[in-house]
């Protein structure tokens, strides 16, 4: 039997996921709360504590945006939550300066960020995943959501909520030649790399063959990790296209990057909108930092002139297939050239890293149970739901508006303009809301809830 605990409060708003998203926006409401307009916020989050891609950040990850762009500066430049103010208090300010960088590791970031959470500790439910998020309906109108989620001991906890955040992020994309081999130890999604490496024959010296799939900066990351910390292990890392390809942050193309881009995009009609995304996918997408690929063809110059190879970048390929067997697992290689013989190529190995990138779909399926209100899912300029007038909680989307809001949408570059826009929307939101119910209901009512 299911243990049910219900908390019979209802809070101004539950944000979903509590990573850089909904942490800016934890921000952005404390903010709002010391100007005089207060909200009862509280956030749940799967992880028993505070990671940001803990499962990726190898030694050689940096990241490919400045510190400046952290949680609030672009915004509030002079807030206790800045990335100078953490190094500050971590005693690390002029070492920092002396790196001479605008980009830390990954893993300092990825602290920054627990540091960051730690202040709102009482504010967010770690260890639980929410399962569902269904609506309350009174005469026919639905003023608050009951938030389902359960934890680690298999307990059901629901919270009431007037407004609702949801910014869990992307999950895993498994490309459908590897679809039958899901669960199969010997795959995995980069998300998962280092736990997963870890369990693998060559953290302990073994050989192994292990194959990388992608073209991106995971991908780089893995590849390097594999020959730099696991000398005992051969890796072909496949890509579909001819070359490796540089990301492009000149500095007319990272404008597009500032939050008054998003204004540019989103007052596009549809077909602009894709023209402009599609026109700098090479800033994000299947694409490496410039460094990193002279690491790389270093890297692979060196085996040239020493004549041991035991790392290889296969170039204008794809696995067609693959499937699993005692000896491994076996992917069917095409070669993607125009031109190419269409036969494929057999090859085995002992596990395979997925670098593939990300879906963003989890929203709808935490939202099912409202979608005959929320239609498809788009979303004002304020980043809510455009929904029904009988919903009367505004839903609000992070990290799920790339098509709508321009390719910031998932980056970081954008945290503290949409936190406090959201913030704030929520606020006038809630505040409408307030004062309609406060009001006595006339002849006419659904007129009056559609206007409300």
């Amino acid at each position: 039997m299911t243990l049910r605990e219900i908390s019979p409060a209802a809070h101004d708003l539950i944000g979903i996921g509590f990573g850089p998203s909904n942490l800016a926006l934890a921000i952005a409401l404390q903010e709002q709360a010391a100007a005089g307009r207060p909200l009862d916020a509280h956030f749940i989050e799967k992880q028993q504590d505070y990671q940001w891609h803990g499962n990726t950040l190898v030694a050689q990850s940096e990241m490919q945006i400045s510190f400046l762009k952290d949680l609030v500066s672009m915004r509030n430049p002079t807030s206790p939550y800045s990335f100078i103010n953490y190094l500050h208090r971590h005693g690390r300010l002029v070492d920092f300066i002396n790196l001479r960088t605008f980009y830390p590791s990954r893993m300092e970031y990825n602290d920054y960020l627990r540091w960051a959470a730690s202040h709102f500790a009482a504010q967010c439910s770690h260890g639980e995943e929410v399962a569902r998020v269904e609506p309350e309906t009174q005469g026919g109108r639905i003023g608050r959501v009951r938030v389902v989620s359960l934890d680690a001991q298999g307990r059901e906890h629901t919270r009431l909520a007037r407004a609702i955040v949801l910014s869990t992020g992307g999950t895993p994309r498994i490309p459908q030649a590897f679809a039958g081999l899901r669960g199969d130890p010997r795959l995995t999604h980069h998300s998962g790399y280092l736990r997963w490496i870890g369990t693998q024959p060559c953290a302990s010296g073994k050989p192994m063959r292990i194959a990388v799939i992608g073209a991106g900066q995971s991908a780089a990351e893995a590849f390097i990790d594999l020959h730099d910390n696991y000398p005992s292990v051969k890796v072909d890392w496949i890509i579909r296209g001819a070359a490796l390809k540089p990301a492009d942050d000149s500095p007319f193309v990272n404008e597009i990057f500032a939050p008054a881009y998003t204004d540019v995009v989103f007052e596009q009609a549809q077909a602009g909108r894709d023209r402009l995304i599609d026109e700098y996918l090479n800033t994000n997408y299947s694409v490496i930092d410039a460094n990193l690929i002279d690491q790389i063809y270093a890297m692979l110059y060196r085996q040239k002139v020493c004549g041991q190879f035991r790392v290889n970048l296969l170039t204008c390929k794809a696995v067609q297939a693959a499937q699993g067997s005692a000896g491994g697992l076996e992917l069917a290689i095409a070669a993607t050239a125009p031109g190419a013989p269409a036969d494929t190529d057999t090859r085995r190995y002992d596990a395979v890293v997925l670098a593939t990138g990300y879906e963003r779909e989890s929203h709808r399926r935490l939202l099912a149970p409202l979608a005959r209100y929320l239609g498809d899912f788009s979303v004002d300029r304020n980043y809510r739901v455009l929904a029904a007038p009988e919903l009367a909680v505004p839903v609000y989307l992070q990290g799920f508006c790339q098509s709508s809001h321009g390719l910031s949408d998932t980056l970081l570059s954008v945290l503290p303009a949409r936190a406090e826009e959201i913030a704030s929307d929520i606020h006038d939101a809630l505040a409408g809301e307030r004062r309609w119910m406060a009001q006595p209901v006339q002849a006419g009512g659904t007129q009056a809830i559609a206007a409300a």
